[in-house]
């Protein structure tokens, strides 16, 4: 690689590109500014275009800087990856896996597979990072991470699914609701009532919306939350209902006064999926971590058969 087009001023130009100023992205790169200046300065000139236009407010990227930056950051993410391999085996261990995975499979299901997994192969660092299903498909197909969870029935142009684990989604009530003392129930029963829902686009949100509009109604969101433990204590305090797989709320019935009441909609029975790129990479250690999730899954599938 040409000296004027290293990786530190990659990272100057992506950092300025994302702060909007070259002064900015010396300080989080923990840079002089003079010195990044003058690394955006010779890349341009080695390039023979401008990489940003400059203005009073800061700096912006022209058609040829947007270019530049959207291959800087596969370049870097490449790079930073095999930074991380390579500290990984300087230590000792045998790979490093960066996983993805959706609130569901985090409460219900990883914690007995990555513990089944770590016993048999302790040598390899797994990386685990919570995220909504609607946002693991662009991770992976960014290069941000290997294996991801996802509550989605299609695979993504450029992504490979397979079936991991089933679960199903219940109404969740106050103990004294009056919604509680039904058997069971469409979610069309539960419009009128208050909803407390999942903060931001997840998966279950976004069912729970499209539900809601095929049945006529719009659901009366009183609150949003961050996680299935707050929508189960907010729905305790008496201050509305909420939809939410049963298999992870299911300890909190003996503790919460709250209910569970089946939901006879066919959306609220689930497939959750691994989710990989099509055709792509995978190191010896990903493949591993694949290989045990999908062995997971074949055998609870057999035993539940």
């Amino acid at each position: 690689m040409n000296e004027n087009v290293d990786l530190v001023t990659l990272r100057v130009v992506v950092a300025a590109a994302d702060l909007g100023s070259i002064s900015a992205a010396s300080h989080s790169l923990d840079l002089a500014v003079a010195a990044a200046s003058a690394r955006v300065s010779a890349l341009e000139e080695y390039l023979a275009f401008k990489v940003f236009e400059r203005s009073p407010r800061g700096v912006y990227l022209t058609p040829n800087g947007h270019m530049l930056v959207e291959r800087a950051r596969a370049l870097l993410l490449d790079a930073d990856r095999l930074s991380a391999d390579l500290r990984d085996y300087g230590r000792g261990l045998q790979g490093h896996v960066r996983v993805l995975a959706n609130s569901s499979s985090l409460l219900e299901v990883l914690p007995q597979v990555l513990r089944t997994f770590q016993a048999e192969f302790p040598l390899i660092q797994v990386q685990l990072d919570e995220c909504g299903s609607p946002e693991v498909p662009v991770a992976l197909l960014e290069g941000r991470a290997d294996i991801g969870i996802v509550d989605l029935s299609t695979a993504p142009n450029g992504l490979e699914f397979f079936d991991f684990f089933d679960d199903t989604l219940v109404l969740v009530t106050p103990a004294d609701h009056k919604l509680a003392l039904l058997q069971h129930a469409s979610l069309h029963d539960a419009l009128d009532s208050d909803f407390i829902m999942l903060a931001n686009a997840t998966a279950l949100s976004n069912r729970l919306t499209a539900a809601a509009a095929q049945a006529g109604k719009p659901i009366r969101i009183r609150m949003r939350m961050r996680s299935f433990d707050a929508v189960t204590r907010m729905v305790a305090a008496g201050l509305g209902v909420g939809v939410l797989p049963y298999e992870a709320v299911a300890p909190q019935r003996t503790v919460l006064p709250i209910k569970t009441v089946p939901l006879d909609d066919a959306w609220a029975r689930r497939t959750h999926r691994i989710a990989t790129r099509l055709g792509g990479y995978l190191s010896p250690a990903s493949r591993k971590l694949l290989e045990a999730l999908r062995e997971y899954s074949r055998n609870s599938r057999a035993h539940s058969s």
